[in-house]
């Protein structure tokens, strides 16, 4: 006898999926029935225990995003009905048959996608639109150098950054993806020697502690180096921070997880108001490399940890 929904699970540093109580919304909350949960490069840390999810949060059930139905709402909950496609941005719980989330980080889903897209928008489209435009200060005409393009987060901020003007550079380690990120109408460019191709208003670190040196020289006068992404290694040694003067330049570095409901309502609105126009319009697509049914989890993160992907990999319930 079922006594819960499916739930993608952590258990021993492995996936497995189990059942768990339903969620039951609070004050201000949303029930939604999961339909799609992209998978990101945090469920895998959290999986391996590197990445605690905050307080309050299921902490054995990874999935920072989804989308899904609405199913029922807590009081004071006004702005969606029952029945109505929204997607979320959420700190930990979306790999699952049910999330509640409040309704202030909640979007409505754009008619242009459809459920499997739209799973895989939340994350990754929040999180380069907010370092890119609401850090970074990234403007018409500047130009854009995006580290680890063919990832989630790298192809939502190189297309945001065509969307808004900016002249765009990737660099994409896989030859194959590197024609693809191409042709989205960038300099797609090796990794080996990105230095040469700047210098660049505003860089978009997705890859880590490696390429600090040459950030640092690829800026350009008043250049933004934003970091959101270690995953070649989190440690730079030593740098001379006269280079850093001498360029009147800025570091700043982000994540989004821990950040409050206000703070997440405000990105919320923000994406809505700039990038879900840009479904719309065609500007803007969500590239999927595989999906999987939630029972087929595993498999989803063996894939994700293999390497070689382009965009998204999307879970289906």
């Amino acid at each position: 006898m079922r006594l819960g929904m499916q739930a993608v699970t952590i258990r021993d540093k492995a996936i497995v999926l189990a059942e768990h109580p339903d969620p039951v919304p609070e004050a201000g909350e949303l029930l939604v029935r999961v339909r799609a949960a992209g998978l990101n490069g945090a469920d895998i840390l959290q999986m391996k225990g590197f990445y605690p999810a905050p307080p309050g949060v299921p902490a054995d059930i990874p999935g920072l995003e989804f989308a899904g139905e609405v199913v029922a709402a807590g009081r004071g909950a006004e702005r969606f009905e029952v029945g109505d496609r929204v997607m979320a941005i959420v700190a930990g719980g979306g790999q699952a048959e049910l999330i509640t989330v409040h309704e202030r980080v909640a979007m409505p889903v754009p008619e242009e996608l459809d459920w499997t897209a739209a799973g895989g928008v939340p994350e990754v489209f929040t999180t380069a639109h907010d370092a890119l435009f609401t850090q970074g200060g990234l403007t018409t005409g500047e130009r854009l150098l995006v580290h680890g393009a063919a990832g989630g987060v790298g192809m939502a901020a190189v297309q945001l950054g065509v969307m808004a003007g900016a002249r765009v550079t990737a660099t994409v380690r896989n030859e194959q993806a590197r024609s693809q990120v191409a042709a989205l109408g960038v300099n797609a460019i090796a990794p080996e020697g990105f230095e040469d191709a700047g210098p660049f208003d505003v860089i978009l670190e997705l890859v880590g502690a490696p390429n600090f040196a040459g950030n640092l020289q690829a800026l350009a006068m008043n250049g933004r180096l934003c970091i959101i992404g270690v995953g070649a290694g989190a440690k730079v040694e030593s740098f001379d921070l006269r280079a850093l003067m001498g360029k009147r330049a800025r570091i700043h570095g982000s994540t989004l997880r821990a950040r409050s409901l206000e703070e997440k309502a405000a990105c919320a609105r923000a994406v809505e108001r700039v990038v879900l126009p840009g479904f719309a319009s065609g500007d803007l697509s969500v590239p999927v490399t595989a999906t999987f049914p939630l029972g087929e989890a595993p498999a989803a993160y063996e894939r994700f940890q293999a390497g070689g992907k382009l965009g998204k990999i999307v879970l289906e319930v």
